[in-house]
């Protein structure tokens, strides 16, 4: 798409550093530079605000992808794309189920559920438009590793669940930028992904429950 527009060499191409690589190798195969800019602490989409405020004269596009079933605020970005001529183009998440409408009221189900129940951890946003295509939740960090050690033991519970972005792409040594991007190292340090499947039942929603909240205890705040 970037090269069937027009996008090549000498161009820079704004694209979120929370998640895979593949966005960026993408912009540097059609010979354009990737610009990374923050993201939504909500969506974990691009923030239109971050967008704007890394735009230069050499700014040719916007790649926005839609992360975890939340959807980015393409009218903001749109319009921005609009007043200074950048194309936006969308891209799904690496993974996403190319029919996401498929089992969406019981993913929602699932996920109201969860969020009822939960404690300890910072549940997700049920925003409009969220399909809980990944069903991400926060453990708030207090300067030692929670988020792994809450993950590691809810594993040993029995509950298959992931951290999402380990590293955001610039740390990572191919695309090392000297940037901060605050709310994508926060979100790479603090989200998991919990399992919450239209194919789930009620007795695997409780046992994820109980597995998540007998950890607690992992989550208090250092005084």
């Amino acid at each position: 798409m970037l090269r069937a527009a027009g996008v090549g060499t000498g161009d820079e191409v704004i694209v979120p550093a929370y998640g895979n690589a593949e966005v960026a190798e993408d912009v540097i195969l059609a010979g354009a530079m990737p610009v990374f800019a923050d993201i939504e602490p909500t969506t974990y989409c691009l923030d239109p605000d971050a967008v704007a405020a890394v735009v230069t004269p050499r700014t040719a596009a916007v790649v926005v992808v839609h992360r975890f079933g939340n959807r980015a605020d393409l009218r903001r970005l749109r319009e921005l794309g609009q007043r200074q001529g950048l194309l936006v183009l969308e891209r799904q998440e690496q993974g996403e189920s190319e029919t996401p409408h498929d089992g969406l009221e019981l993913r929602r189900a699932h996920a109201a559920y969860l969020s009822g129940r939960l404690s300890g951890v910072v549940t997700p946003d049920e925003g409009e438009g969220h399909s809980f295509q990944e069903y991400v939740v926060r453990v708030p960090g207090n300067g030692r590793p929670d988020r792994d050690a809450f993950a590691r033991a809810v594993r040993a519970k029995g509950i298959d669940c992931r951290v999402p972005v380990k590293t955001p792409v610039h740390r990572t040594p191919r695309f090392w930028r000297d940037i901060q991007l605050p709310e994508t190292e926060r979100a790479a340090d603090e989200t998991l992904a919990l399992p919450a499947g239209a194919s789930m039942t009620r007795r695997d929603l409780q046992r994820v429950v109980s597995a998540c909240n007998a950890l607690g205890g992992l989550l208090q705040p250092a005084f």
